[in-house]
């Protein structure tokens, strides 16, 4: 029998497994491919390609996972989805060259895909009424993983090497597999149809809320991954040492994912009782603010302005799935969640990229700020989705009866 009682703490804490295992693992690449044998000069190539190579995998398979549940049930994604991520970080552990570990984080992406499969179990066992809730647990384990991860990375790849802590993250998801396994039901759902992923894909694109949803989401994904490469460098010029750069960056960046822990849940529940699009527009408006004004002041002056930046990214994400998933019948939410992260996946391509070729070009100054101006048009992308549904007076129930034709 079907029991939420226990099913939205397994989910948190799959969720949690999964980030944290990634987020030790991702920190520490430029070591660990080293430690392969890499060329120093080919290094940061190598992590650039690695770091991506999931996110461009996912944009196919995730759709095709997200049918899969659709079709013959939820529950058993988030068991795959959580074997697959250990399979792929075990495979890691033994990989001796390179090409071998890119071959891993091509894995990863063809049997990963934690968010969607979990987003999509969460959603379908919450009432329409407490969606956003559930999102914004899951998002908040999230970032719990994404606080805790680097820590005890950066404390155990020293004391154990990379080998055991790859196995030792590969095991622990592997425990979550086999808890998901035991402990959760399938979810009360209506009789599925075949609506194949790209049918779920084009209703996405075709409603211009949905489709100015992900463009916005893609445009703050980017954005925050571009931070991400001139993030450090400019702290280190603002404590004007490599050793000071490193504290500072640790604590920064801590308290950003503790603030995000904090905001998943609130925006979770502003979600259930006001439009998505609107928060999202108001979150990424503050983050834009917050992001320009780190190319401009002290170092010590980044603590409010990160904590106010990580409670507002926490809106993000959610908010692009909560919206996506009143756009699709509920039998296709699994494809539908599938391809909008796979979607948003791609920000994690385009945003180091943009990030570095920005830093090489303009003064710290002005790539915070154009970094701010991307979040800004994220900001207009989603009230502009959101100005169109209250013009057309459409709602989450709304559009079914076209949408079930549009699938015929």
């Amino acid at each position: 029998m079907f029991s939420p009682g226990r099913t939205y703490p397994v989910l948190c804490l799959g969720q949690f497994a999964a980030t944290a295992g990634l987020t030790i693992v991702v920190p520490l690449l430029p070591f660990y491919l080293a430690g392969l044998g890499t060329p120093r000069s080919e290094i940061p190539w190598w992590t650039a390609v690695s770091v991506a190579a999931p996110a461009v995998v996912q944009l196919v398979s995730g759709p095709l996972w997200g049918w899969v549940g659709d079709r013959f049930g939820r529950k058993a994604m988030v068991v795959r989805a959580h074997a697959g991520l250990g399979l792929a970080i075990a495979l890691m552990a033994v990989a001796s060259t390179p090409e071998e570990f890119l071959a891993c984080r091509l894995l990863q992406g063809a049997c990963g895909g934690v968010v969607s499969a979990t987003a999509s179990y969460a959603t379908a066992a919450a009432s329409t009424d407490r969606r956003g809730r559930a999102l914004g647990m899951l998002f908040g384990a999230t970032a719990a993983g994404s606080l805790l991860g680097p820590l005890v990375g950066g404390l155990l790849a020293n004391q154990i090497g990379f080998g055991p802590l790859f196995a030792a993250v590969a095991g622990m998801l592997v425990l979550s597999s086999v808890l998901a396994a035991c402990s959760l039901t399938e979810p009360p759902a209506q009789a599925r149809e075949r609506h194949s992923p790209r049918a779920i894909a084009g209703l996405l694109l075709r409603r211009r809320e949905s489709r100015l949803m992900l463009l916005a989401g893609f445009a703050a994904q980017a954005a925050i991954y571009a931070l991400v490469v001139v993030f450090a460098p400019q702290v280190e010029q603002m404590a004007g040492s490599v050793a000071a750069a490193t504290v500072w960056v640790g604590a920064l960046q801590a308290l950003t994912w503790a603030a995000s822990c904090a905001g998943s849940p609130w925006w979770g529940r502003r979600n259930d009782r006001r439009p998505a699009q609107l928060g999202f527009a108001v979150a990424a408006a503050c983050c834009a603010l917050a992001v320009a004004l780190q190319g401009l002041v002290s170092v010590e002056a980044l603590i409010p302005l990160r904590i106010v930046q990580g409670f507002c990214f926490a809106a993000l994400l959610q908010s692009v799935l909560h919206v996506n998933a009143h756009h699709v019948p509920e039998r296709g939410s699994g494809t539908a969640f599938g391809f909008s992260t796979g979607v948003l996946d791609l920000g994690q391509v385009f945003g180091p990229l943009a990030g570095a070729v920005l830093a090489v070009l303009l003064p710290p100054a002005a790539v915070f700020s154009l970094i701010g101006a991307l979040l800004g048009v994220a900001a207009l992308l989603a009230l502009a989705g959101r100005t169109r549904a209250a013009e057309g007076s459409t709602h989450t129930s709304a559009p079914v009866e076209i949408q079930e034709k549009v699938l015929r």
